[in-house]
């Protein structure tokens, strides 16, 4: 008996064409240019993660700016729940500390969102990095 399949269609490999040494020389600027950049102040910056669709205003901002400070490796915003007391201005308060860092209560009007930072400061230290960032 015969084997059933189907016949494999032949494709020609042509070969790679190579790089100009103009464009292997921006490629390798461009390289030694993004590690140049993750050198220094900033190796140290963390990152903010972009989960939800829909956050406090100024939050992101806020949170952008504070993540450069060093020994700050994840900001994470979370729930936003409405809550009873009115905040006419934009607040950021450390509330409790966490495994590995500490959550913070954004707060703006009604609203109230709670953002996770992983961290190595202490309570004092992260709070004066928050005064620094805040307007």
């Amino acid at each position: 008996m015969g084997k059933k399949g189907r016949k494999r269609k032949k494709t020609s490999k042509q070969p790679t064409p190579d790089r100009s040494a103009a464009s292997k020389a921006s490629l390798s600027d461009a390289q030694t240019s993004t590690n140049d950049s993750d050198s220094g102040k900033n190796a140290s910056c963390g990152r903010v993660v972009i989960t939800h669709s829909t956050y406090l205003p100024k939050l992101i901002d806020t949170l952008e700016k504070l993540v450069k400070y060093p020994r700050i490796k994840t900001i994470t915003p979370a729930v936003i729940s409405r809550v009873r007391s009115n905040s006419h201005t934009f607040k950021l308060k450390v509330s409790v500390p966490i495994t590995g860092g500490y959550k913070l209560i954004a707060r703006h009007r009604k609203s109230a969102q709670e953002v996770f930072v992983v961290t190595d400061l202490s309570k004092a230290e992260l709070e004066s990095a928050i005064a620094q960032v805040l307007p």
